[in-house]
């Protein structure tokens, strides 16, 4: 659903509402409490208190499942979910999913302020971005087949000549994990190293799958001990022998490092693995753009709300044993 579609469908908070309720309840709303569906739903108009504060229209279900605990309960279809604890409307959540999901490169959230017309709440919508980027999300699927891993560096691992080196606790990092015809993860590492890389094979490949690498020391152990299959390839000599290559995980390496470095300009290590995670999950969806907007709004209505505290607060572990 592009952005023209988003505009057009979603005129008025009621049209936005009605899909989330769509996407939330398939087969009718439920009691959030019980999972009754014995439901009725109240409509209270917009009003204004005494003090001059204005209360906007809303939309109420109320659980009628008698001899439940829960029985006159009532919830909108915002209860328990991020949009719940958002001031922001929602047309303007689904404008900023759609713009957010259709970039191929990705979208700044100094863009989004300016295409959402708040460029003098930038803080806000940095805050949004991030909590759509956390709904992106993939599954715990293994990947099978032919599965090629590389990593990359997005920052420069030598210093410009005439410029001095700085040495640098953590490098950003990016290992890829992409199996042909089939899903791309990209995961930040603290380093290169086998302690790094291992855990996370073991995590995202399955171990009858085949590993296409190149010859570095590294993977060499990890494919005679933890693969059935291992094939490499020597960078030295050539970078194609016909199947054996790695050229797949690096064209996907192409496209982040376009969006890091057009779009973002600066990305921390902390937030790169959000990062990360958008890129891969677009990645995986290019060829179904019709669903990816439903997609990312039922991961921000299942998901786990991301609390503006934790997303500003000191880094306390490693980019790769971090959810982000």
């Amino acid at each position: 659903m592009n952005t023209i579609n988003v505009i057009t469908k979603f005129k008025t908070e009621d049209e936005c509402i009605d899909h989330l309720i769509r996407l939330r309840w398939p087969n009718g709303v439920c009691c959030i409490k019980c999972g009754g569906l014995n439901i009725s739903e109240m409509r209270i108009a917009a009003s204004k208190r005494k003090n001059g504060k204005y209360i906007p229209a809303r939309r109420l279900f109320r659980c009628m499942n008698e001899g439940a605990k829960c029985f006159g309960y009532q919830f909108t279809a915002k209860a328990g979910t991020i949009f719940d604890s958002s001031h922001l409307p929602l047309k303007l959540w689904f404008m900023a999913i759609g713009l957010i999901v259709e970039a191929k490169k990705g979208m700044s959230a100094l863009q989004v302020a300016r295409h959402l017309g708040m460029e003098k709440s930038y803080k806000t919508v940095w805050y949004l971005c991030h909590r759509i980027r956390e709904a992106m999300q993939e599954g715990a699927s293994l990947l099978t087949g032919v599965v090629e891993v590389d990593e990359t560096y997005l920052a420069p691992k030598k210093p410009r000549k005439g410029k001095p080196y700085v040495k640098k606790e953590k490098h950003d990092i990016v290992l890829g994990i992409r199996q042909r015809d089939g899903k791309l993860r990209l995961v930040p590492i603290a380093d290169a190293k086998m302690s790094e890389i291992e855990p996370l094979l073991m995590k995202h490949i399955s171990p009858n799958a085949t590993l296409q690498t190149d010859k570095s020391m590294v993977y060499e152990i990890i494919g005679k001990r933890r693969f059935a299959n291992h094939r490499m390839i020597d960078h030295i000599r050539t970078y194609v022998e016909g199947e054996n290559h790695t050229n797949t995980v690096e064209n996907a390496f192409s496209l982040l490092k376009r969006g890091v470095y057009g779009t973002f300009h600066k990305v921390s290590i902390k937030h790169l693995g959000r990062y990360c995670n958008e890129f891969s999950y677009r990645f995986n969806r290019r060829g179904n753009q019709a669903g990816l907007f439903n997609a990312t709004v039922k991961g921000l209505v299942n998901g786990k709300a991301l609390r503006f505290k934790s997303l500003i607060a000191e880094e306390t572990s490693s980019p790769s044993g971090a959810s982000l």
